[in-house]
């Protein structure tokens, strides 16, 4: 049953699901959701959105258990991840080849990249900003601590 659910969604909304050519993901909007997440105190003066992920347990399947099982936290579940934007929409839950999509579409009008700001599970690449973490430096600065604290309440 959710079998059919799960295919009828992608079969009529893949490009939904897909797509970063959405008019919500416009360079002029990215722009507009920049300038939102500035207005709220954020250090970054190119973060658009956010990105997270989170898995919820479920109960072990009849069949394909595969497909569901999580061996990282060694249990079955569903995992979720998405960019949320400044204007509350989801902007993207599709994270298969994600890095590129944003090499090539997260751009202000001026072609300049923008990014999106995840917790300390995210790699740190210019187009995926995440939190200093203490340990990865020689000395965690006051203006580290600062700057995460900063983002951590825009990101609330």
């Amino acid at each position: 049953m959710l079998s059919n659910v799960l295919d009828w969604v992608y079969d009529n909304h893949e490009h939904r699901l897909t797509s970063w050519n959405q008019p919500v993901l416009s360079s002029r909007c990215l722009e507009q959701y920049v300038q939102a997440i500035r207005r709220k105190g954020s250090p970054l003066y190119h973060c658009f959105g956010f990105v997270d992920g989170t898995v919820k347990p479920i109960s072990r399947p009849e069949e394909n258990q595969r497909v569901v099982y999580n061996g990282h936290k060694r249990i079955h579940s569903l995992k979720f991840q998405a960019i949320a934007i400044s204007n509350g929409l989801i902007a993207n839950m599709y994270d298969s080849n994600l890095l590129p999509a944003l090499q090539r579409h997260a751009i202000d009008t001026a072609g300049k990249p923008l990014c999106k700001y995840g917790d300390l599970a995210y790699p740190l690449r210019p187009q995926l900003m995440c939190p200093y973490r203490q340990g990865d430096y020689p000395v965690f600065t006051e203006n580290m601590r600062l700057f995460n604290t900063a983002m951590s309440e825009v990101r609330v």
